[in-house]
């Protein structure tokens, strides 16, 4: 890796950091425990689109350990890494597919997400029941995930004139 792509990927998470800590300080609940609107995933798109796959995995890594280590606790890292690493790697498959637009990948990743973290939750409290939750963070996951692709394609012509 050159030094100006090891400084962008360190710009990149730094700013994912910064959106998830902006979260912690001011939750957007929706009156569904656990559904964020997934500010830092803005950072996590535009890097699947502008770094190579592995450079984008370890951005998305580091943000989830960082944020969980400075304004969490080990549950919201575990919840965090299920739901982040599931999400990132269907992203990844459905943007290598070339079918769907930025904002398509965005919803596949905040479904995705939600689903990790209902299996994170399926086995801690060994309880099926609550699988109740699955409508309402199906459709939180593609509202956050249609938003947050909405932000991501209005930045990444910014970004690709910037030659970066």
């Amino acid at each position: 890796m050159t030094t100006k792509r090891v400084a962008y990927c360190a710009v990149l998470t730094a700013l994912a950091l910064i959106f998830g800590y902006v979260e912690v300080l001011i939750p957007f609940g929706f009156g569904i425990p656990g559904v964020k609107l997934g500010l830092a995933n803005i950072v996590i798109v535009l890097a699947l689109y502008m770094l190579p796959a592995y450079q984008a995995f370890m951005i998305q890594l580091m943000r989830i350990v960082l944020v969980s280590f400075l304004f969490g606790n080990l549950s919201m890292m575990i919840y965090s890494l299920a739901g982040g690493m599931l999400s990132f790697l269907v992203m990844w498959l459905v943007k290598k597919g070339d079918a769907f637009s930025i904002i398509g990948v965005s919803i596949a990743g905040g479904v995705s997400h939600n689903i990790g973290q209902l299996i994170v939750a399926v086995l801690a409290v060994q309880n099926l029941r609550v699988a109740f939750y699955v409508p309402a963070l199906m459709i939180a996951g593609l509202v956050t995930g249609c938003l947050i692709g909405l932000l991501a394609g209005r930045i990444r012509p910014v970004l690709d004139k910037m030659e970066l």
